[in-house]
């Protein structure tokens, strides 16, 4: 590292390059090893919490200083496409310039966080980063101006007199047109109010990389720039207005109508905006079909890869990541269409069978009492904190694991640990073999992968998952055939072992037509012990929700079908991975539009199992999995300590509550709410939910007591009459 300081005159800011990374970081940070501290929380995978994820990504972060750690705000910007690379030449990237107005805010006397690193890829479309301080408490001025507005979805804000705090608002902005500031995106989210320990609340600004210095600003210009806050009562707007010109303009002044009329436009754009949010136009389809963008850690593709070998691994999702665009991918479908329409011709041969066994299951459904039994969680070995790991484990009370390989890896001395662990715990546990494209391409090296692990694992678990989401190309399978290939080798090696199933195929998602066509398929002889599946339903929300016209118990019944009517399969079904991710940025496994608050997270985790598992038609669920961001039961924070999430509490509960009762099915009830019976040692319990708030049901009889989602006692009204929301209850009757 070079390290050069520039003095008093830039607030002891010092410089730096090193290897892939050139900028500049604050004097207050300095001390031993530098770059290993800021690289540390320039890694998306340091997260604390995710803050903002769109165009970028905005997350808290914890750095090491010499008086201890630190919070800090890393605000992530993706320099992707020849636009981006032309901007950054010749206006310099948005944390650049977010960092030189951030000089110049406190160089004026404005009140910011303090900037701390500037750090710049030196690739053309690397990565750039502006790291300020996390200031602590603040509040977004946007929940000042929803409670002013008396909506319900207004967040905490501390007391203010409204026009007074109108009128400093005006003041900030007059002052830093004042100073040459003409800051472009002066709106809700970009002013912070942080109370004082004297009680005085201080106006902080953020995202400023639109803000241009050195301005004269005109009337028209002032009046835009001062028009993002939505200031609609004429009351307010006068307040606002004072605050700026120092009295309120007369109503055919211009600096009155032309600030109204820059209002009301600006609200226009923002409704036009928000009706269209959601619709794909053209521009993003072609985007789409050229590959689009993807997160800014994950690697590029080998140099010179066929379209076939694109995938690589997403280290923060824990899954591979398809570079191949939907075009490429498309040619690729047209090349193998002789496969394709094969499994098409199976599928349209076994679907008469299908749908004839779908409507027997479905009048059978609930009609007789079933074992609530088959509660599972799926698991990785945890690096950091392994007895932790162990403990949250076990703690959940759950009999059935499942521990997912990675056989293109050599060393799995954690695994066959902690399977060694959990056997002694006479813990049932599962091995899944997932597959990457170097193995489909390398059978020889599958095979002695797959002989490697089957030798290990054995004397700890009889029962083989292979194939994992064979329906998607990033996990390297992109014809029937590359599939058949690596389960005939794994089948050979794994029967010669005594009392080993094989299960398969692992289609992920709402699918069955690719379960269907790999059952089908199959070489004459083989049978799988199981069907597996990675039945995920988070693109419908929650679990209730159809999706061509099937809820989860209506997908649940039709997979049934398939593995009662398929030629190569004992008429068994598990579901081997299912979660609803979170809101985490990169750490999610899906997208925006899918993810759900860690609230939401907890309530369907438990519904799903619900109403899965008292069908009777599937054996094993499992969740995918006990530690991870972004979508696990719980997650490592920031100093190493594993937090259990609500999720953690709600299957816990679930386990504790309902694991080895019988279900009786449910009970009538109306509309949009949900009340299943089960008999238990010493009685009858119930588990109920509503999918609105506040909806009042009632029960057969007045229950004894009741337990929430996450296992605290409640009160239960003296009544047979209880209300019921999204979150499940336990009642005993």
């Amino acid at each position: 590292m070079t390290s050069s300081d520039r003095g008093d005159a830039e607030n002891r800011f010092r410089t730096f390059r090193w290897s892939d990374l050139e900028g500049e970081f604050a004097g207050s940070i300095d001390g031993p090893d530098s770059e290993g501290r800021i690289r540390h929380i320039l890694d998306p995978a340091n997260a604390v919490t995710t803050i903002h994820w769109g165009r970028n990504y905005i997350f808290e972060a914890s750095m090491a200083t010499s008086s201890g750690r630190r919070p800090v705000v890393v605000k992530q910007f993706r320099n992707h496409g020849w636009r981006r690379a032309l901007e950054r030449r010749f206006k310099g990237s948005k944390a650049t310039r977010s960092w030189s107005v951030a000089k110049a805010l406190i160089g004026a006397g404005f009140n910011t966080p303090e900037p701390l690193v500037l750090a710049e890829s030196t690739e053309a479309e690397g990565n750039s980063h502006f790291v300020a301080a996390l200031l602590e408490p603040a509040f977004e001025v946007r929940h000042f101006f929803r409670r002013l507005d008396n909506q319900s979805d207004a967040g905490e804000f501390p007391e203010v007199d409204d026009l007074q705090f109108l009128g400093r608002l005006g003041q900030l902005a007059r002052s830093l047109h004042e100073a040459g500031i003409w800051y472009r995106d002066l709106s809700l989210g970009n002013v912070l109010a942080h109370p004082r320990a004297d009680g005085e609340i201080e106006l902080h600004l953020i995202d400023f990389n639109r803000a241009k210095l050195n301005k004269h600003l005109g009337l028209w210009r002032r009046s835009r720039d001062i028009c993002r806050f939505p200031i609609v009562e004429r009351e307010h707007r006068e307040a606002y207005l004072e605050g700026y010109w120092g009295e309120v303009p007369h109503r055919w002044d211009p600096r009155w109508w032309l600030y109204c009329l820059s209002v009301r436009g600006y609200i226009l754009k923002h409704q036009i905006k928000n009706a269209l949010r959601g619709h794909k136009t053209r521009g993003t389809t072609a985007k789409s079909l050229q590959g689009g963008k993807h997160h800014a850690h994950i690697p590029a593709a080998e140099k010179g890869a066929s379209i076939r070998d694109r995938s690589v691994w997403d280290r923060l999702s824990d899954q591979p990541h398809q570079h191949a665009s939907k075009w490429q991918k498309f040619r690729i479908r047209l090349a193998d269409a002789p496969d394709h329409l094969a499994g098409y011709g199976a599928v349209i041969r076994g679907a008469p069978k299908v749908r004839s066994r779908y409507l027997e299951l479905k009048q059978g459904l609930w009609q007789e009492p079933v074992s609530f039994r088959g509660v599972g969680v799926a698991v990785r070995p945890c690096a950091e904190d392994p007895e932790a790991h162990f403990e949250a484990l076990t703690g959940l009370g759950v009999r059935h694991v499942l521990l997912r390989l990675h056989p293109w890896e050599e060393n799995h001395e954690a695994e066959e640990a902690l399977a060694q662990r959990l056997s002694e715990r006479d813990i049932e546990v599962v091995f899944s073999l997932p597959q990457n494209r170097e193995l489909v391409t390398d059978l020889p090296r599958w095979e002695r992968a797959v002989e490697r692990l089957v030798r290990t694992f054995t004397p700890y678990g009889r029962h083989f998952v292979i194939g994992h989401a064979i329906n998607r190309s990033k996990w390297g399978v992109w014809t029937s055939r590359d599939y058949t290939r690596l389960l005939e080798v794994a089948s050979k090696i794994l029967r010669s072992y005594d009392g080993v199933e094989i299960l398969g195929p692992g289609v992920i998602d709402f699918e069955f037509q690719a379960t269907l066509a790999a059952l089908q398929r199959q070489r004459e002889g083989f049978s799988f012990d199981a069907v597996a599946s990675l039945l995920y339903v988070d693109r419908r929300g929650a679990p209730e929700n159809p999706q061509m016209g099937l809820d989860t118990v209506g997908k649940i019944t039709l997979l049934k079908a398939v593995c009662d009517t398929a030629r190569h399969t004992k008429p068994r079904s598990w579901i081997t991975e299912v979660n609803w991710p979170l809101w985490e940025g990169p750490h999610s496994p899906a997208g925006r539009s899918v993810s759900v608050d860690e609230e939401a997270q907890a309530n369907y985790l438990t519904r799903y199992y619900v109403l899965a598992l008292t069908t009777g038609l599937v054996e094993r669920i499992y969740w995918w999995r006990l530690v991870a961001r972004g979508y696990g039961l719980s997650t490592l924070e920031s100093d190493g300590s594993l937090r259990r999430r609500a999720s953690y509490r709600a299957l816990k509960t679930l386990v504790a509550q309902l694991d080895g009762a019988t279900s009786l099915g449910p009970i009538e009830s109306p509309d949009g709410t949900y009340v299943f019976r089960f008999k238990v040692e010493g009685g009858e319990r119930l588990v109920a939910w509503a999918l609105e708030d506040g909806v009042t049901v009632e029960l057969p009889s007045k229950p004894q007591s009741a337990i929430n989602r996450d296992g605290a006692v409640i009160d239960v009204p003296d009544t047979t009459s209880v209300i019921l929301g999204p979150s499940p209850v336990y009642f005993e009757l």
